[in-house]
């Protein structure tokens, strides 16, 4: 989404509760999920403003049908003057698919990267992983996890080509803590199933079929992690999408458009002051590299195209996760069986779980 205040500049000076280098701009683009710390300084002409905003259309280029409706407020500078008939509206704002004006903005960001506030961005990288996120279908022709009556092929975004299925009636933290098995499986691919030009204008139909899984990736305590999310056009789905990742601020250390390479690209990787958040946006048709440690066990999850991370505990009580307490029963779960069938003698003391 875009968003101005008319006559007026903002100054970012933080994003996802982390510090930034301060950056002055007449507008800003915020996805879901984001947050910003903007100081408005008001010393214009006393006077009545519009703050208006407008969403950011990536999809396709034809497409029309999209809500192309201003969110509008107004500001009022206090004080005798004549109140004009209408406000300003800010000139700044960009339009609903300005690209170039979305591109400019994401690449401004770069963390404070000072003493009292220095950036650890992990160089010792065990786990690396290359998430393609793409809009697919699954055929429900033979498949019982439809439940679109009818339906013989249904949407479904994908990770990897993966489809996330919530597990039920058990959830993840809870299997994983006490070791149930048959409730998801640990083999989430750290690559895409099948390469080919992933931002091409036309991909055949085939590409986009997506398999429901309840796959996760485990990850060992404090290791130096890597993931690029490749954005596609499968579908003709290409678009500025956000990815969140639960429990962790991670390094923004590269973005592009095209194809990930992963011997050229690495090479302008910002390992010097790159932004901390725990939410960014993936360009239409091109890719993003981030770095975290993984050093909050638990169970972890890339929202969106979703997928799931399971931290190991480390090897002292504040480095673990805690364990349940007793007055935990699942809904419609009796407590006195939650409290027979739980009674912390699972020998699963020194790991823990995230999503």
């Amino acid at each position: 989404m875009f968003f101005a205040i008319a006559g007026h500049n903002l100054t970012i000076v933080g994003m996802d509760a982390n510090y930034i280098k301060p950056i002055t701009t007449s507008y800003i683009m915020i996805s879901p999920g984001q947050t910003m710390d903007i100081l408005l300084t008001a010393n214009q002409t006393l006077g009545h403003y519009y703050i208006a905003a407008r969403q950011f259309w990536s999809l396709g280029v034809g497409v029309t049908n999209f809500d192309q409706v201003n969110v509008t407020a107004i500001i009022e500078y206090s004080g005798n003057y004549t109140i004009p008939l209408s406000p300003s509206f800010p000139s700044t704002l960009p339009t609903y698919k300005d690209l170039a004006a979305a591109i400019k903005f994401s690449n401004l960001f770069r963390s404070l990267a000072s003493k009292d506030h220095p950036v650890n961005v992990p160089l010792n990288i065990t786990t690396r992983m290359y998430i393609t996120i793409s809009m697919g279908q699954i055929d429900c022709k033979n498949s019982s996890t439809c439940t679109t009556r009818g339906a013989e092929i249904i949407l479904a975004t994908s990770a990897n080509n993966i489809s996330w299925s919530n597990p039920v009636p058990i959830d993840i933290l809870l299997a994983y803590y006490r070791n149930i098995s048959g409730v998801y499986t640990t083999d989430f691919p750290d690559q895409p199933f099948h390469y080919y030009n992933f931002t091409a204008d036309e991909l055949p139909i085939a590409l986009a079929t997506t398999d429901l899984g309840s796959k996760v990736k485990v990850l060992n305590y404090n290791e130096g992690v890597e993931v690029v999310f490749q954005g596609t056009n499968l579908l003709a789905g290409a678009g500025n999408h956000p990815m969140h990742l639960h429990g962790h601020s991670f390094y923004v250390v590269g973005s592009g458009y095209g194809n990930y390479n992963n011997e050229t690209d690495p090479k302008n990787f910002n390992l010097v002051d790159p932004v901390a958040v725990n939410t960014f946006g993936v360009p239409k048709n091109g890719w993003l590299a981030i770095r975290f440690v993984a050093n909050n066990p638990g169970k972890h999850m890339t929202w969106g195209m979703a997928a799931v991370f399971i931290v190991k505990n480390g090897g002292t009580a504040e480095t673990s996760i805690r364990k349940p307490p007793p007055h935990l029963p699942p809904c419609k779960v009796p407590l006195e069986s939650w409290l027979q069938n739980n009674d912390g003698s699972d020998g699963k003391e020194n790991q823990s779980i995230f999503i």
